[in-house]
C-alpha cells in the first residue's frame, strides 16, 4: 500500500525510513499549516548537542493558510544561517565534503514558500540516495485516508518516531547518540551506507 507523509524541512530519519520502504509515497500538500512542527524545522547534532534549524515563515493564527501557501520570510537570510550551522556541525564528518556541492544550491536559490523548499530538499536527497520510490501529491485533504498508510504524524515535533538503530555521530562520544535527527545527520555520517540503513529499520 502507498504511504502518506507530510513534506518537512530535511525530513527526520523516521520519515525517510517510510520513503525507503515504500514503492510509492503520497505527499500531503492540501492540509492547513500548523506551527511548532517539522514543516519549517529540522534537528541536527551540533557541538553542544541537539540543534534546531529553522526556516522563518510569514504566518499568523488569525490568518490561517494552507501549508502550500505559506511564504518564506527571505529577508532573514535563513538559508545562509542554516548552511553555516551545517558546516559547523558536520565539517569533520566523513561525508560532508562528498555531498557539499550537491546540497549547496539549495541554499543559494530563493524560494517563495516553505513547501517549495521542502519539496526541493526531498528531491535532492532522494537523488543523492538513488531512492527509486515514486511520489505524487494529494489533491484533497483526507482526515482518514483510505488508500494510504498514514505517517503524517511524523511531522509533529512531539512524535518520537520509530525505534532506530544507533550509528556513529560526530559528537556522539561527547553527548551520546541522538535518534531521529534530520536525514542530513545520517547522510553526512554514513554516506553511501545511508539507504541500506534506512531499508533495515523497523516501521514502528
Amino acid at each position: 500500500m502507498n504511504a502518506l507523509i507530510t513534506p518537512t524541512l530535511f525530513p527526520n530519519l523516521s520519515t525517510f525510513v517510510v520513503i525507503a520502504q515504500h514503492k510509492h509515497v503520497v505527499l500531503e500538500v492540501c492540509d492547513n499549516y500548523q506551527k511548532q512542527t517539522f514543516r519549517n524545522r529540522a534537528n541536527i547534532y551540533g557541538a553542544n548537542g541537539l540543534l534546531q534549524l529553522n526556516c522563518p515563515v510569514i504566518y499568523s493564527q488569525k490568518e490561517r493558510k494552507l501549508y502550500k501557501d505559506v511564504p518564506v520570510f527571505n529577508p532573514e537570510k535563513w538559508q545562509l544561517h542554516i548552511w553555516k550551522s551545517l558546516e559547523s556541525a558536520y565539517k569533520t564528518s566523513p561525508f560532508f565534503e562528498y555531498y557539499e556541492d550537491d546540497l549547496k544550491d539549495l541554499f543559494e536559490t530563493e524560494f517563495k514558500t516553505v513547501l517549495d523548499f521542502n519539496l526541493k530538499c526531498l528531491e535532492v536527497i532522494c537523488d543523492l540516495l538513488q531512492i527509486e520510490t515514486t511520489f505524487s501529491k494529494t489533491e484533497t485533504f483526507e482526515k482518514h485516508p483510505v488508500n494510504s498508510l498514514d505517517f503524517r504524524h511524523l511531522a509533529e515535533r512531539k512524535s518520537e518516531g520509530f525505534k532506530l538503530a544507533s550509528y556513529t555521530q560526530v559528537f556522539g562520544i561527547k553527548h551520546g547518540f541522538i535518534s531521529n535527527l534530520s536525514i542530513l545527520d545520517l547522510l553526512f555520517n554514513e554516506g553511501t551506507n545511508t539507504l541500506t540503513y534506512l531499508e533495515s529499520q523497523p516501521l514502528a
